[in-house]
C-alpha cells in the first residue's frame, strides 16, 4: 500500500479547505434566475416579484434570464445542463410536470436533472361560464353538459388549462368540446363573447370580468378557496371530490449542486417571500406564498408528475 507523502497531504488539505470556504462564501458573483417563459408571463411575474428581495438576502445581484420556447422546455434544458454551482437557478412551474408525459422527447429529466430548492407560490384557475348558460353551479353545469355531450365549447390555452378541462370531463363524466386559443386573453374573450360557453382562466385574470358581470365564476380549481375570490367555492366543495389543479412556481437548481448551496438559496428565498413588500405584491394576485422545504417541494413535484401522467394518458394528448 502506498502512503501519501507529507507534501501530498498538505496539498490535499489546502484543496479541501478551499472547497468549504468557496461554498460558505456563496455567492461571490451574480446569480442567474432562468425563467423558461417570456417576459410578462405568470412565471416571469413571480420571478420579478421575488428578485429584489432574493438579491438582498443573497448579497448579490440576481439577473433574470428569459429563455422562452416549447412550453418552458427549452429554458429547462438550458438550466439542467448548467454547472451545478448555484449560479443558475430556474423558476419551474406546473408546465414542466406536465411535459414529462406530454412530450415524447425532452432534453432533460425533471426528476433526475434538478434539485428542488423551494415551492415559492401556488395559485388557482377558475371554472367560469358565459352568464347566458343556464347553470349557476358546478352541479348544474355537469347535469347540463351530460344532456348535451359535445355541444358545450370550453375555451382553453396552454397544456395546464387544457388538461384541467379534460380532468373535469374525466371526473364528472361529461364530454365538452375543447377549443384551444393562443393565450389566456383570447380564451377569456371567447367566453365573454359567447363563442365558447366555459373557460378555465387563471383566477387573477378572470376576477375583474366576474366582478363586471361579464362572466360567472362557478368554482376555483385549488384545494382551498382563493383569497382573491373568497366567495367562490372550490370544485371539491362544489361536488367534484378529489379535483385539484394548482398553478405552482418553484426554484430548482441543476442536480449535483452542493447541499450547502441549496440550503443557502432556500434560506434566502424564504426570507424574500416573508418580506412585507413581496407579500404586498403577491397580495394583489390570486397567488399564495409558500416557501416550502426542499424535501416538501421534491415530493410536490413527484406527485404532480404522477397525476398529470394519468391525465395525459387518458386524454390521448401527445407532442412528438
Amino acid at each position: 500500500m502506498k502512503i501519501m507523502s507529507c507534501s501530498g497531504l498538505i496539498i490535499l488539505a489546502f484543496m479541501l479547505a478551499g472547497i468549504a470556504p468557496a461554498q460558505a462564501q456563496y455567492p461571490t458573483r451574480p446569480v442567474r434566475l432562468l425563467v423558461p417563459f417570456p417576459a410578462g408571463s405568470a412565471n416571469d411575474i413571480v420571478a420579478r416579484f421575488v428578485q429584489p428581495q432574493l438579491a438582498a438576502a443573497l448579497g448579490q445581484q440576481v439577473v433574470i434570464d428569459n429563455r422562452a420556447g416549447a412550453a418552458g422546455n427549452l429554458g429547462a434544458e438550458v438550466a439542467a445542463k448548467s454547472p451545478p454551482d448555484g449560479y443558475t437557478v430556474m423558476m419551474g412551474n406546473i408546465a414542466h410536470s406536465i411535459s414529462v408525459s406530454l412530450y415524447s422527447r425532452l432534453g432533460y429529466d425533471l426528476l433526475q436533472d434538478f434539485a428542488p430548492v423551494t415551492l415559492v407560490a401556488s395559485g388557482s384557475f377558475t371554472l367560469a361560464t358565459h352568464p347566458s348558460l343556464p347553470a349557476r353551479s358546478v352541479k348544474e353545469l355537469i347535469a347540463f353538459a351530460k344532456k348535451r355531450p359535445g355541444e358545450i365549447n370550453v375555451a382553453t390555452s396552454g397544456a395546464a388549462i387544457r388538461l384541467a378541462a379534460k380532468l373535469l370531463d374525466s371526473m364528472a363524466g361529461t364530454r365538452m368540446t375543447e377549443v384551444n386559443y393562443k393565450g389566456t386573453p383570447q380564451a377569456i374573450t371567447a367566453v365573454i363573447s359567447g363563442e365558447a360557453s366555459v373557460g378555465f382562466p387563471s383566477t387573477s385574470a378572470v376576477t375583474p370580468h366576474v366582478r363586471a358581470g361579464k362572466l360567472r365564476a362557478l368554482a376555483v380549481t385549488s384545494p382551498k378557496r382563493s383569497s382573491m375570490a373568497p366567495n367562490v367555492p372550490t370544485l371539491i366543495e362544489a361536488g367534484v371530490p378529489g379535483y385539484e389543479v394548482t398553478s405552482w412556481y418553484g426554484l430548482m437548481v441543476p442536480a449535483g449542486t452542493p447541499n450547502e448551496i441549496v440550503a443557502r438559496l432556500h434560506a434566502a428565498t424564504v426570507k424574500a417571500v416573508s418580506n412585507p413588500d413581496v407579500k404586498s405584491r403577491f397580495g394583489k394576485t390570486d397567488l399564495e406564498l409558500v416557501g416550502s422545504t426542499p424535501e416538501q417541494f421534491a415530493e410536490h413535484v413527484r406527485r404532480e408528475v404522477q397525476k398529470w401522467a394519468k391525465v395525459v394518458k387518458e386524454s390521448g394528448m401527445r407532442v412528438e
